[in-house]
């Protein structure tokens, strides 16, 4: 009996330490439901740990190692993107990606780029709606050097006028290509309408006559407002020692200050959603590209994850792939047998305090009608009639698929320092299993019930879309009478 109870202590002194490792340091597995730890996989709870310091100077320090692990990946993600722009500046903070790779106060634009190559490594940035993210990949042994270069890229950019001249037309370059992407032309168009009159509904580019006029007044303005040590989290994963990390943190960013020069902490307007619609008709494009959303919810929010079921249970389909007309989704079924679109997805966007949920299209001009009425039944359908099959097997398809978004060190960097600026705190493996698994049919109808059911919604559509039902029309169709 002795033997039995020294062995059940010990056991609950492991379990109590796997929970506070997954759900914070005051948790024990009294506070959480016991069955949770049995339906989660033992190569998850086995998942290595983040840690996070904080500088004195506010900014956040946060690693993932990896036993036997030989590259690293390191960055820096930034709380400013093109929302907390204003229609003056809008494009600013895209500018600032380009030049930072065109010379600092230290390097040349050449010595950058060869110095890079010599540690076999890669430098990278890009700019959302809300991050700026800069990162490199690179050996064990360069993350000191690769830590460097990002904060005298990020720190020193020389701002060139020469350089700032002939970036102009790079942009513009990247303009024109981005405009050809239906896709990302089309979800620009819907951000424009459903967040009209907000920093949500401006582009990460910005208009051309921005590009064409911003100057390095406005560039540096716009660093001296956002830069700041208390919106940055360095991250890094892979052969990363975070105590190493957060010396080489403090070496080269201990210096940046917790608030703007001005004194002043900025903060980004509030997102209004406005039900509203934005068509761009060309009678002789044969194929349409429609994206439909409702106001969805924000990372923080307690629909996250229902929404991301939601998301799952809904589907994609692409009639060039191997499923054919084989899928589990509904939605996509009903598209796949009468051959309604080419390919159809849904997505679920989520922002600080908001976000977008609905599907994105691309079909033949002649069957929008129908697309329209399959697509529309089969999201109100969600509201009634979902099964637990159905939310069974989307829990699986979930899981997996933020497991698979972890694989490799710069998709887990990503995902600490995303989750840094957006929650605060990094969500475990563990913890978002549980909180998949903590989902019943009944959430996944109430979810749709709040988001879809008789709701407003925004639209963006381009191409032939002559047979396109108005928005009356859908509106009309966001609910059912009898069911």
């Amino acid at each position: 009996m002795a033997l039995r109870a020294a062995v059940f202590q010990t056991a609950k002194r492991q379990q109590n330490a796997v929970f506070r490792r997954n759900f914070g340091a005051a948790s024990t597995s009294e506070d959480v439901d016991s069955s949770i730890l049995e339906n989660i996989p033992s190569y998850v709870l086995k998942h290595p740990s983040t840690d996070i310091s904080t500088l004195a100077n506010d900014m956040r320090v946060a690693s993932e190692s990896v036993a036997g692990a030989e590259t690293a990946t390191v960055g820096v993600w930034i709380d400013a993107g093109s929302r907390y722009e204003t229609a003056s500046n809008n494009g600013a903070a895209h500018f600032l990606e380009h030049m930072a790779f065109k010379g600092t106060q230290k390097r040349t634009q050449q010595q950058l780029e060869v110095e890079i190559e010599n540690m076999g490594g890669h430098l990278n940035a890009y700019t959302s709606r809300e991050q700026t993210v800069y990162f490199a990949k690179v050996f064990k042994h360069a993350v000191p050097q690769a830590v460097e270069i990002l904060s005298d890229i990020l720190l020193n950019s020389k701002l060139d006028e020469g350089a700032i001249e002939r970036e102009r037309g790079v942009i513009l370059r990247e303009m024109e290509e981005v405009n050809k992407q239906q896709e990302e032309l089309v979800l620009d168009h819907l951000h424009a309408t459903a967040f009209q009159g907000t920093g949500l509904g401006r582009t990460i580019l910005g208009p051309e006559e921005n590009i064409r006029s911003l100057t390095k007044t406005d560039l540096k303005e716009y660093v001296d407002k956002h830069y700041t040590a208390g919106r940055m989290v360095i991250a890094g994963a892979g052969a990363v020692d975070h105590m190493e990390l957060c010396d080489l943190a403090e070496k080269h960013f201990g210096n940046v200050g917790k608030t703007p020069a001005f004194g002043v902490d900025v903060h980004h307007d509030a997102a209004v959603f406005t039900g509203s619609d934005i068509r761009v008709k060309f009678d002789s494009d044969s194929t349409a590209h429609i994206a439909l959303a409702f106001e969805g919810a924000s990372w923080t929010s307690e629909y996250a994850f229902p929404l991301m079921l939601l998301q799952t249970i809904l589907g994609s389909y692409d009639r060039l792939s191997g499923q054919g007309k084989n899928v589990a989704s509904k939605m996509c079924l009903d598209v796949a047998q009468h051959d309604l679109a080419h390919s159809i997805s849904t997505f679920n966007t989520c922002y600080k305090d908001t976000g977008l949920f609905g599907i994105y299209a691309v079909a033949p001009d002649n069957k929008l009608d129908d697309l329209m009425w399959y697509t529309m039944n089969n999201l109100v359908r969600m509201v009634h009639k979902v099964s637990d099959e159905e939310v069974q097997r989307a829990k699986t398809q979930l899981k997996a698929t933020m497991l698979m978004g972890l694989d490799g060190h710069s998709a887990v960097a990503e995902d600490i320092g995303r989750q840094l600026l957006t929650y605060g705190r990094r969500m475990t493996p563990v913890e978002v299993f549980a909180r998949i698994d903590a989902l019943t049919t009944d959430d996944v109808k109430a979810t749709a019930a709040k988001f879809i059911n008789d709701e407003d919604h925004a639209l963006a559509a381009v191409g032939g879309i002559h047979e396109l039902p108005d928005y009356n029309w859908i509106r009309r169709h966001s609910y059912w009478l009898r069911y």
